[in-house]
């Protein structure tokens, strides 16, 4: 056996061996959940998405994450539903939905994946998340369960929406108005 084939084939034998295997994921929108919960001088509210999607690409080491490659998760704007038909008018004013259609958040750094419990684990993220056309960087944490043939991502975030641009909805003539703040929480289920 010559020198060079030997060393392929160890090489081989060696990249079988450490186990690590990327795999893809696909949201699954009808399995997933994201509300935006709000406040306003009458009452609190709820808009839930009714449209998402999103990818995500994990590696995996013996059944034990390593590391996040991927994540991009989207929003279509006009798919955000609160059940009243005045507030959905006015929320898709603030958004400029006829301009900008989708809101999407994507990857990018990875800061830390702790480990919880078998299939469970805790993450910390940066990523770019994009509303009404404007982009900001957020960190955001989430809880990971990884499952035979699911993967579930849960978690909230607080934002401030006049850091996107977007001024707070009002009605009545200015006699209701929301607050700034919101709070997005999620369940997004990927399937690969």
């Amino acid at each position: 056996m010559r020198p060079y084939s030997t060393l392929m084939m160890f090489a081989a034998i060696l990249l079988i061996s450490i186990g690590v295997n990327a795999q893809s994921y696909q949201l699954n929108n009808e399995a997933s959940t994201l509300n935006i919960d709000g406040t306003s001088n009458i009452h609190d509210w709820t808009i839930k998405a009714e449209n998402t999607g999103g990818n995500l690409s994990l590696d995996f080491d013996d059944s034990s994450l390593e590391d996040i490659k991927q994540l991009e998760f989207t929003v279509m704007a006009k798919s955000l539903m609160s059940g009243k038909s005045g507030m959905d008018k006015n929320t898709y004013k603030a958004l400029n939905t006829n301009k900008h259609k989708q809101i999407t958040f994507k990857l990018q750094d990875v800061q830390s994946i702790e480990k919880v419990s078998t299939g469970i684990y805790n993450v910390k993220t940066t990523g770019s998340l994009e509303i009404a056309g404007t982009k900001r960087d957020i960190k955001l944490d989430f809880k990971l369960k990884s499952s035979s043939n699911a993967i579930t991502l849960t978690g909230e975030h607080k934002l401030n929406m006049t850091s996107f641009g977007v001024e707070a909805p009002t009605a009545m003539f200015g006699t209701i108005t929301t607050g700034e703040d919101v709070v997005v929480k999620f369940e997004s289920q990927f399937n690969n």
